[in-house]
């Protein structure tokens, strides 16, 4: 590219829309939610009538494949990882979503991409919907957080004092702990740490732990609210918007080279973040960016030899 953008949305896959950034691009936070092994064609909601998720009889459009074979998919996040990581900052975060098919096998594979001393760790969410039939039910999904080095560990950004980064206490510790008011009204708890004293505020909740099952699925995949767009896998804005203010600050970029339906990029642009997205699907391509056009972000679209949208050459 040739100058400066700021916003871009790239037609191609994850691999070579890194190479097709412009000279000097750094990325802060890259979020990667690539297929899990289902083993089928993921299919989209365009239109009332049209079903969503595993392909099945119908008219509803294909938004992309999710095959079976798990050497493959290891392959490809290996090979895109790793050219994320050449356009990551120093100490930028990036995350893989994944779900119980392949987690470890990505685990190992993103251990040799960024080396084991990089894993910052792992959160664990809860969507709060799906079948739950005979035999164990799996009910979660799992986020691996890595730096770009180990090296780097103490410089990543957690902004762990944002209120969607903080909980409630619990009652029982309210009542047993929380039993002194400063001169605004405000409960507060004392602890001394090495002769150092802490003040704890009721009010401001505790830092929020590892397990989310705070954010249901359910609002990106139903007609009835809102967000969703009918794309199949789509994710709860609530979870990108933690996960960016966790490891960014205004004016950061923010990366998605699997975009799906967007949602990245859009809380990205709420959130006042530069977003670079990108996926290969036609379908993900033209969600992302009607998507996109509806919050007035401007950005420039280039896919196949061909530019659109707003921006400076």
């Amino acid at each position: 590219m040739k100058g400066r953008v700021d916003n871009a949305l790239l037609h191609a896959e994850a691999s070579d829309a890194c190479s097709k950034l412009w000279d000097g691009t750094e990325l802060d936070f890259v979020y990667l939610d690539p297929p899990y092994g289902v083993g089928t064609e993921m299919i989209a909601r365009t239109k009332a009538g049209e079903a969503r998720g595993r392909k099945r009889p119908g008219s509803s459009p294909v938004a992309y494949k999710d095959g079976s074979d798990t050497e493959a998919l290891i392959a490809m996040l290996q090979r895109t990882a790793t050219a994320i990581r050449a356009r990551m900052a120093t100490s930028a975060t990036f995350c893989v979503h994944m779900d119980q098919r392949a987690v470890h096998e990505a685990k190992v594979a993103m251990d040799s991409v960024f080396g084991r001393g990089a894993f910052l760790g792992e959160v664990i969410w809860t969507p709060g919907n799906g079948a739950r039939g005979k035999g164990l039910a799996v009910t979660h999904q799992t986020l691996l957080l890595y730096v770009r080095d180990a090296s780097e560990r103490k410089g990543a950004k957690w902004n762990s004092k944002h209120h969607l980064l903080r909980e409630p206490f619990a009652n029982t510790s309210l009542s047993m702990h929380f039993k002194n008011l400063d001169e605004h009204g405000r409960q507060y708890r004392d602890r001394i740490i090495n002769g150092k004293t802490y003040r704890y505020f009721a009010d401001e909740g505790r830092r929020l732990g590892s397990v989310w099952t705070d954010i249901p699925a359910m609002v990106a995949n139903t007609p009835l609210m809102g967000e969703g767009t009918g794309y199949p896998t789509q994710k709860p804005e609530k979870l990108l918007e933690r996960l960016i203010v966790a490891t960014t600050d205004e004016g950061q970029t923010v990366a998605d080279f699997m975009c799906g339906s967007g949602t990245t990029l859009a809380v990205a642009h709420k959130l006042g973040r530069r977003f670079i997205g990108g996926d290969m699907g036609e379908l993900a391509i033209e969600t992302s960016e009607r998507r996109l056009s509806a919050l007035g972000a401007s950005f420039r679209l280039r896919g196949r030899e061909k530019f659109a949208r707003s921006a400076e050459e």
